[in-house]
């Protein structure tokens, strides 16, 4: 097999021209329609009334898109299918998102995920919360602007840097100017090439093998049809339970508790319509994980006789997919513009969620603290010029995203070792009514301790990994130059090497924990620490706590038993009455705002209620008694 010519003709580049000015275009729309996001409710939250589509396509774009179209097929490639089984951990992950989680975040009718911990905690916590997702999000988003432009620079030539540079001004202009109805309209635009572009790979690959039976055959014979590994060793990489069970932990920190989620939940306006929402993300989700385990394995089929990475004609596996369809469709001009199009469009979706959030969690966690009466236009403007700034870092970011290898593993570790303990600071306080202040701060310091030291320690010891079957070369046409290169680059740091392992110190057994549990450990370690710090401080009784802020997993998860059985399994807490709030959150500036926009353009704030807006008249009444 010769190596394929990798270079884009003019109209490849149209196409990829095309995909970015469409994404400005969608920001520039929305900055001058509608209320011309002049306020931070329309900016931030699109004024609260999405319908449940553009959300659920912007939930499953905003943490599977770049690294889903590069690093999950090469995955199956090299290590076999069993990441598929991560589709089962999303159902377990939307359940316990729906039922626990978003019933508490619009009981609270919060901006910012992190006013929650202030309400059950302090502000201290609050404080921390936001610091830490501020360093999960800011590195990942320096991996998803990294693969996409690693993508870019291998099958075209183009700078890398170049393309770190291009991809995140764009992404950061049509953020910044368009809010957040202009981030969930690209993601709707984005996704859409994205899944036509793994459905371009499977048929145009499936035909050349002659028929997704045929593709199935070769990688079943190759070792890489492997659903039913229960071996449960945590030191295996991929096993059926590391994978469902600490896959659920992993997600369950992007879609309980990450701030870039819960905002897209809040921009529903009403409690049902956002759990449909993550209904239709939970089937989205599973469908693109299929489909890119399925372009995995015809990539797999292939290749299996002439291996293009041991031959040497990509450098890393995460090139594997561009190469791929170069390959297929190198002939046909615009269309491997279209493709690699699909691998940077989907990052854009993900970074410009990213930025908002950001730009959120500063505005309400910070700016807001500091200056509680600031004016609305003069907020409105900060919050859109952080999203520039943090586009800005975002992009600086990436240089360091280019030094951790693989990107799949890399974005999971980094979900585990941070998103983790997050979770868990989050889990304390809406499950265990007893936990304090000090117990939480106490846990989620020893929770980001313990996963840091595991995930760096691994950087260092990097935890044995059998291969699956080397694949062969021996179809190339070429077999005496393929033999010399295989000589060499199997001698080299690839997927396949058979280098000896150097010894390792007791201590690494530790590190060689496989990367599906750091986030389950990390969640263990901050619920088991800040339950002992809290009852050894001083634990809240549970009839102090109020109800809004809890959920009961018999509330939750068994909602069928009768009354007296789920009383005493509350542990002491209050049971949550959903008129209980009714009139703890319509404030006069609320109320001002209102009537001030009464011409339709603006949105007025809604009760904590089932997230519908009142008349204004209910307001006045509202507040005099108040």
């Amino acid at each position: 097999m010769a190596k394929v010519n990798t270079t884009f003709q003019t109209a490849d580049y149209l196409v990829c021209a095309s995909t970015l000015l469409v994404a400005c275009g969608i920001g520039v729309f929305h900055a001058c329609t509608g209320g011309r996001q002049r306020t931070s409710a329309e900016f931030l939250l699109a004024d609260r009334n999405m319908s449940p589509f553009p959300v659920a396509v912007s939930l499953v774009a905003s943490f599977i898109s770049a690294i889903t179209f590069l690093g999950t097929p090469a995955e199956n490639y090299t290590q076999g299918c069993m990441y598929w089984l991560y589709a089962i951990s999303y159902i377990f992950v939307g359940l316990w998102t729906s039922r626990c989680f978003i019933p508490i975040f619009y009981r609270l009718h919060v901006t910012s995920a992190f006013e929650y911990l202030e309400l059950r905690f302090n502000k201290v916590l609050r404080i921390c919360g936001m610091l830490t997702f501020f360093l999960q999000m800011i590195i990942y988003m320096g991996i998803v602007i990294y693969a996409p432009a690693l993508a870019l620079s291998a099958v075209t030539g183009l700078h890398l840097w170049g393309s770190v540079v291009a991809i995140g001004l764009v992404c950061t202009f049509y953020t910044t100017i368009g809010g957040m109805k202009a981030v969930l309209w690209t993601d709707v635009f984005q996704v859409t090439i994205m899944i036509s572009g793994f459905l371009a790979l499977i048929i145009a690959g499936s035909m050349r093998m002659g028929g997704i039976g045929k593709v199935w055959e070769v990688a079943e014979a190759g070792g890489r049809i492997d659903f039913f590994n229960f071996d449960p060793d945590p030191t295996v990489r991929h096993t059926f339970w590391s994978v469902v069970i600490g896959g659920t932990f992993t997600w369950s920190a992007v879609y309980c508790v990450n701030q870039a989620q819960v905002q897209r939940y809040l921009t529903c306006g009403r409690e049902p319509v956002a759990q449909f929402a993550l209904f239709l993300a939970v089937v989205g989700m599973v469908i693109v994980v299929s489909l890119a385990c399925l372009a995995g394995l015809v990539m797999y089929a292939n290749y299996a006789g002439c291996d293009p990475f041991t031959l040497g004609y990509v450098d890393s596996s995460d090139q594997l997919v561009p190469y791929f369809l170069m390959d297929l469709f190198h002939e046909s001009p615009g269309l491997p513009g279209l493709l690699v199009s699909a691998v940077f469009s989907a990052a854009l979706s993900t970074v410009s969620s990213g930025l908002n959030s950001l730009a959120a969690v500063t505005g309400e966690d910070i700016v807001k603290t500091i200056s509680p009466d600031i004016e609305e236009e003069k907020y409105t403007k900060i919050t859109k010029a952080l999203a520039a700034g943090y586009g800005i870092l975002c992009i600086g970011m990436a240089f360091v995203a280019s030094l951790l290898g693989d990107v799949l593993q890399a974005a999971l570790s980094i979900f585990g070792m941070i998103g983790g303990p997050l979770l868990g600071l989050f889990s304390l306080g809406i499950f265990f009514p007893w936990a304090n202040s000090k117990g939480a701060l106490t846990g989620l310091i020893c929770g980001l301790v313990f996963s840091f030291w595991i995930g760096i320690g691994a950087q260092f010891y990097p935890p044995p990994n059998p291969n699956k079957p080397l694949l062969s070369i021996d179809n190339c046409p070429n077999v005496t130059e393929a033999s010399l290169n295989a000589t060499f680059y199997m001698t080299t740091e690839l997927p396949y090497t058979m280098a000896k392992e150097p010894e390792r110190p007791h201590v690494a057994q530790l590190y060689a924990v496989s990367y599906a549990w750091y986030s389950a450990i990390a969640w263990l370690t901050v619920i088991g620490t800040g339950l002992i710090a809290s009852f050894a401080t001083g634990y809240t009784e549970p009839s102090e706590v109020d109800p809004r802020l809890l959920c009961p997993v018999v509330d939750a998860m068994y909602c069928c038993l009768p009354e007296k059985w789920k009383g005493p399994l509350r542990c002491g807490a209050k049971k949550y009455e959903p008129g209980d709030d009714q009139e703890k959150v319509v404030t006069m500036k609320e109320t001002e705002e209102y009537k001030s926009e009464q011409d339709g353009q603006g949105a007025f704030s809604q009760v904590v209620t089932d997230g519908d807006p009142p008349a204004y008249d209910e307001a006045v009444d509202q507040l005099t008694k108040l």
